[in-house]
Formats: C-alpha cells, sequence, structure tokens
C-alpha cells in the first residue's frame, strides 16, 4: 500500500475513484485528499500499477470512515479489498471503522465482519447502507 499524495492524479487512480463516485466529483474528492489534514488515500500497488484504492477520513479519535474503496474489474475476488481494510485498521486503530455503501456492495462488508443498517432510500430510488465494524 502507498499513499497516493501527488498533485496530479494518475489515471489509474481516476479510473479507480470513477468506481466509487461520480465522474463529476472525481476532482473535488481528489483535491480533499491532497489538502485535507484528516483525509487519506492509498494505492494498492501490483506489478508497479495501481489497481486498488482506499480513502479514509479520520473522525474523531474514536473513528474512520471508509470514503472510497474501490478494485479494478480484473483484481477483484483475490481479497484487495479485504487487505485495503486490515491494513487501515493497523494504520489507524480506531475502535470504530465505518462505511456507507450501496446495496452491490453491502455483501462485500457483511463479509469483512461489518455490521450492515438500512439508512433506507438516501436519493430516489436508491437505498444506502451503514457499515459498522467494530475492531478488537
Amino acid at each position: 500500500m502507498e499513499e497516493m499524495i501527488s498533485p496530479f492524479i494518475q489515471p489509474n487512480l481516476r479510473k479507480l475513484l470513477s468506481f466509487a463516485t461520480s465522474e463529476r466529483n472525481i476532482d473535488r474528492e481528489y483535491e480533499l485528499y491532497i489538502h485535507s489534514p484528516v483525509r487519506e488515500l492509498y494505492g494498492y500497488i501490483f506489478e508497479d500499477e495501481v489497481v486498488g484504492c482506499i480513502g479514509i477520513e479520520i473522525l474523531d479519535f474514536k473513528r474512520c470512515e471508509i470514503k472510497h474503496i474501490a478494485v479494478f474489474p480484473n483484481h477483484r475476488g483475490k481479497g484487495l479489498g479485504s487487505k485495503m481494510i486490515s491494513f487501515i485498521k493497523v494504520k489507524h486503530p480506531v475502535p470504530f471503522v465505518i462505511a456507507e455503501t450501496d446495496k452491490e456492495a453491502v455483501i462485500f462488508y457483511e463479509n469483512y465482519g461489518f455490521k450492515i443498517t438500512s439508512l433506507g432510500e438516501k436519493y430516489p430510488g436508491v437505498e444506502r447502507f451503514q457499515c459498522i465494524l467494530k475492531n478488537k
């Protein structure tokens, strides 16, 4: 895992962030990672290429939030997402790791051990879920 702090976003990282946020928000989100003291963005490197990323925000001394997590489709199902969350848990051993996600990613978080709660239809026609992991 490598922290992504370049003033210019790499093409692979841009594509990964597009999986986790809307295309129009990529530059704004990346700027937050570069300039915010409470946000960090890490890339999972495989054969000298960024193939996954995880971005977090430190909310306080008890919680950090996964803001973005993505893996290129040809690298999915290999445990990279779990490895990135494990990396964050070691780097920031806060009591709680939280995330908000859509229905498609609920099983991923559930399989890792997050407790899942529906937030209802947060946007028209889109159910969102809160995921909470208690660190032991």
